[in-house]
This record gives structure tokens, C-alpha cells and sequence, in this order.
């Protein structure tokens, strides 16, 4: 009679294990990309309201479609665009997911997103158009284009070696101030000095290997080493991370605006709902993280250079000054744009349990790379000046760079800040709960988290224990 063996143990492979897995993994996606909101104390701003919003919607256009005057048909064509606008927002409300972030309310994150969508689908249609076309758009816009031509024999990096004090203060302007808020903009979305310092010191040489292409890219050694580099993008760098520090210090405890007696208290509540509804701490690398994620992030600070490029070769192709509402409002709706989206690939990266991109960043990542070969496109007679030692030296030093910064940030996290870094850094076990998720999203931390903020990453000897259990 044959001996019959015990089966063997289908404790990691078993269907219900599967299953969960499968769940978590389903669960961990929507919460970044359909964030619940916590706490809710009034109620009629975050109950649907569908109904209502047709009615209205409706009666709206309804009436200015009937009263207002019809015989410009160029305002025409304006009202028509702003109704498409309007009713394809009204739509994002009702369908397009939260992202990551409810604050100030998830309509306005629905909304920049509809808007997002709108400007890829834009942007697909001018690739279809040629350059007379596109600069045709543009004109019916704005008149005021056609006067406008770019001046490609003005000399930026001259008089170098004048290095008085009424010559460096004049470059002291507003597109200084720009760099400095900018830069601390981008602290505040990354939160890693690492990264941030392998952007700023890659874009310096972005703008060396272009200025041949791009005239103001032509600076002096000073106004790019000095100016740029350690004043304006440090400074920024340094007061966005003592931002993030402070916020991340902070103890959040949310009161609903019905507990609040006074008139003052409620009219700070009101205001406060604009401000972070918490702030986690963020861990880009980890002393033990695995190549991919090493060279995800490598390809975060590549993707970021080609978010700068492309608003410098936008603006100098389709030849638009630096202060026109067009291009100030593209620099607005990026940034605006590019907070949920970094958080979602943020997630992406350093969360085992997220094995989708959330949609927002999906939509991000496209419109760079549209508006990069919209520039290539419509700007043939520039790219045909391209000196090919100077791009092939930009790649080279791009990607060496940034891996060079990203791996000694890693050395940096092993070797200095390793026990900070080992138990802040969002290292998960596939085990964990859904509700684990508040901590890795990074904007759930507080009182109205408590039910949802995760217990701290399985220690060694747990983690041990755990496997000698799943071995038997």
C-alpha cells in the first residue's frame, strides 16, 4: 500500500490568498486615484447632487443661448468653445476620480483634471495641423502675436567679465523671484534635497547644451553658477523643505466647523480647508530598495527636464513673449497639475501593492511627451541648427548625473540617515490591509485617520517569525 504524503502547504498560492492579494492590489490603486474623504461634517457639500446640477446646467445655457446677441461670429465661436469647456467640467465632476488629495474639495482636483484632459485632447488635434495652421489659432486668440517676433541676434551671455555690483543686481529681476518660488514650489512637491539638488544642477547643464538652439539659454558663468544654482534655486530648495519640515511637525486635529462657537474660529476653519488636510513624511529611496526603483526615480528627474524644456522650446517656436497669458497660465495649470500627479507616480514607486500608474500622472506623462514632439514638428528650421555633439553630450550627462545623485542619495540613506530612513521608508508587506494606505498616500495622517493610518512596517523579528510560520 502506498504511503500517502500530507499535500503541500497552499497557504501562499491558495485561491482566497490569491484572491486577497488581487483585492489589495485593486484597493491600493482606487484609494490613490479615488481618495475617500474622512470625517465628513457637511454633509451637503460632499453628498451627490446630480439632479440639481443638470437643472441648472441646462436652464443656464438655455437662457444665454436665447438672449444673448448672435451677430459677431467670432463671439460665437467664443461662447460655443466656453459651453463645451463647461459642460466637459460638469462631466469631470460627475465621473473623473478624486486623485490623491481632498483638500480643498475633491471637485476642484476633478476639475484641474478635466482640464488636463482637455489640453492633451488639444494638443492631439494641433499634431494634425501644420505650423501656419497653428499660428493661425493663435492670432484668432490674440491679435497682438503678429507683432511679436522673437529675437534670435540678442546677446544674452556677453560682458561676462563685468562683474560690478549694478550688473548682478540687475539681473536680480522678476524672473529671479520666478526661480526662487518655482524651486520652492518643487521642494514642496518632491521633498527630497537629493533629487532636487540633481535637477537644478542638470537643468544648468540643459541650458549649456541648448543655448546654441535657445539664445536665452546663453548666461554668464556667474548668473548661472551663482545667481541660479546656489541663491536663487538653493534658497528655494532650502525654505520649501523647511515648509515641508513644519507641516510634517505638525499635529493635525480637524474640529467641524458646527463645533466651533465663534465667529472668528469658524472663519479660520473656512480658511484652513485650503491648507493640507496632513502631511506625511515622503521616502523616495531606501537603503534596500530594489534597481527599478532606483531608476524610476532616475526617470523622474529626466521627466522633469523635459517639463522645463518644453515650456522654453513652446514659447520660442510658437513665438510668444515670456509674459503672455498663455504661457503664464500653462506654467499655473502644470504646476497645479504636476502636485497629485507626482504623489500617484510617487506611490507607484515605492508601494509594492500598486502595480497601476493612477490615471492623473498617466494623463501628465502624456502631455509631455505631446507637447515634446508638438516642438519638433513645428520646429524643423530650429532643430536643423542642432549641433548632434551637443545633444549626445546632454544624454551622456543626464543619465550619469542623475544616477550618480540618485545612488549616492541611497549611500547617504545606508550609511548616515539608515535608521531614519529604514523605518520612514515606505517598505510594505504584501499582508498588510487595505487600510494601511493613509501613511503611503501621504495626506492622511491626523485625527480623521486615525481608523485608516497604518500600523508601523513588520520589524525583523516579526517579519522573521512570519516566515518561519508561512515555511512550516
Amino acid at each position: 500500500m502506498k504511503k500517502r504524503t500530507s499535500p503541500p502547504s497552499t497557504l501562499e498560492n491558495s485561491p482566497a490568498q490569491t484572491g486577497r492579494q488581487n483585492m489589495t492590489t485593486i484597493n491600493e490603486f482606487k484609494y490613490i486615484n479615488e481618495r475617500p474623504v474622512d470625517d465628513i461634517s457637511l454633509d451637503f457639500f460632499y453628498k451627490p447632487h446630480t439632479i440639481t446640477l443638470l437643472a441648472v446646467s441646462i436652464i443656464g445655457v438655455m437662457y444665454f443661448a436665447f438672449v444673448r446677441d448672435q451677430s459677431d461670429t467670432q463671439e460665437n465661436v467664443w461662447a460655443g468653445m466656453v459651453c463645451v469647456i463647461f459642460f466637459f467640467l460638469i462631466v469631470s465632476i460627475l465621473a473623473f476620480p478624486n486623485g490623491p488629495f481632498t483638500r480643498p474639495h475633491p471637485v476642484v482636483w476633478r476639475m484641474l483634471f478635466g482640464l488636463s484632459v482637455l489640453y492633451l485632447l488639444f494638443l492631439v488635434f494641433l499634431m494634425f495641423q501644420d505650423y501656419k495652421s497653428i499660428m493661425g489659432i493663435f492670432y484668432w486668440f490674440d491679435p497682438r502675436l503678429r507683432n511679436f517676433k522673437i529675437d534670435m541676434d540678442k546677446e544674452y551671455g556677453a560682458n561676462c567679465t563685468d562683474l560690478s555690483f549694478e550688473r548682478i543686481w540687475s539681473h536680480v529681476d522678476v524672473f529671479a523671484w520666478g526661480h526662487f518660488l518655482g524651486w520652492a514650489f518643487k521642494a514642496i512637491l518632491i521633498r527630497h534635497m537629493g533629487i532636487l539638488w540633481a535637477i537644478s544642477v542638470m537643468w544648468e547643464i540643459t541650458e549649456i547644451s541648448f543655448a546654441h538652439l535657445l539664445p536665452n539659454f546663453a548666461e554668464c558663468w556667474w548668473d548661472a553658477l551663482i545667481l541660479d544654482v546656489l541663491v536663487c534655486n538653493g534658497l528655494g530648495i532650502w525654505c520649501g523643505l523647511k515648509i515641508c519640515k513644519l507641516l510634517e511637525m505638525r499635529e493635525y486635529k480637524w474640529a467641524s466647523i458646527r463645533d466651533i462657537s465663534s465667529t472668528k474660529g469658524k472663519i479660520k476653519r473656512v480658511v484652513l480647508q485650503f491648507t493640507p488636510e496632513s502631511w506625511a513624511p515622503v521616502r523616495w529611496l531606501d537603503p534596500n530598495c530594489t534597481y527599478m526603483r532606483f531608476f524610476a526615480v532616475c526617470q523622474l528627474v529626466l521627466l522633469w527636464q523635459l517639463t522645463e524644456l518644453n515650456t522654453f522650446f513652446l514659447k520660442h517656436i510658437f513665438e510668444m513673449p515670456p509674459s503672455h497669458p498663455v504661457v503664464i497660465g500653462r506654467l499655473i495649470f502644470v504646476g497645479l497639475f504636476t502636485a497629485p500627479s507626482v504623489r500617484q507616480y510617487y506611490i507607484y514607486v515605492t508601494d509594492t501593492r500598486c502595480k497601476r500608474l493612477g490615471t492623473q500622472c498617466w494623463v501628465h506623462i502624456a502631455i509631455l511627451v505631446m507637447e515634446a514632439i508638438l516642438c519638433i514638428k513645428n520646429g524643423k528650421e530650429l532643430f536643423e541648427r542642432t549641433q548632434v555633439t551637443n545633444i549626445v553630450f546632454w544624454l551622456f550627462v543626464q543619465a550619469a548625473v542623475s544616477m550618480l545623485f540618485i545612488f549616492g542619495c541611497m549611500l547617504w540613506h545606508k550609511y548616515v540617515d539608515g535608521d531614519e530612513s529604514q523605518e520612514s521608508s515606505p517598505v510594505k508587506q504584501l499582508s498588510r490591509g487595505f487600510k494601511d494606505s493613509a501613511i503611503v498616500s501621504g495626506d492622511s495622517k491626523g485625527k480623521s485617520s486615525v481608523k485608516n493610518s497604518p500600523k508601523t512596517t513588520p520589524t525583523k523579528k516579526v517579519r522573521s517569525q512570519h516566515n518561519s510560520v508561512k515555511a512550516d
